[in-house]
């Protein structure tokens, strides 16, 4: 069975920091890219991060530039997102997705373009 389940998720103050894993199991991702995407009560899904998982080559929202890193494990089959500075709008569900041939940008920040995604996990950062 394939599937992607995240962990990492919790409560922290404004400025803090946290650790996502996503879980990746049941097939091998090459030439997949791995992203997350993160959703807030009332919103859409917004996109946040996205890694091809060969290459290693990311991508992220502007939102996220400069204080979220993805990162891969291979070994591991594990996709991290590690996020720093984090402020009370950074508080979200927040998904691992995978899908094929995504190689730009603009391909990976599309929610449509992931045909996996795992159950989400939740993060919330206080004033």
């Amino acid at each position: 069975q394939v599937q992607l389940v995240e962990s990492g998720g919790g409560l922290v103050q404004a400025g803090g920091s946290l650790r996502l894993s996503c879980a990746a199991s049941g097939r091998t991702f090459s030439g997949y890219s791995m992203g997350w995407f993160r959703q807030a009560p009332g919103k859409e899904r917004e996109f946040v991060a996205a890694i091809t998982w060969n290459s290693g080559i990311t991508y992220y929202s502007d939102s996220g530039k400069g204080r979220f890193t993805i990162s891969r494990d291979k070994a591991k089959n594990t996709v991290y997102l590690q996020m720093n500075s984090l402020r009370p709008e950074d508080t979200a569900v927040y998904y691992c997705a995978a899908g094929p041939l995504i190689t730009t940008y603009y391909v990976a920040r599309e929610a449509r373009r992931y045909n996996l995604w795992g159950q989400g996990t939740q993060v919330t950062v206080s004033s």
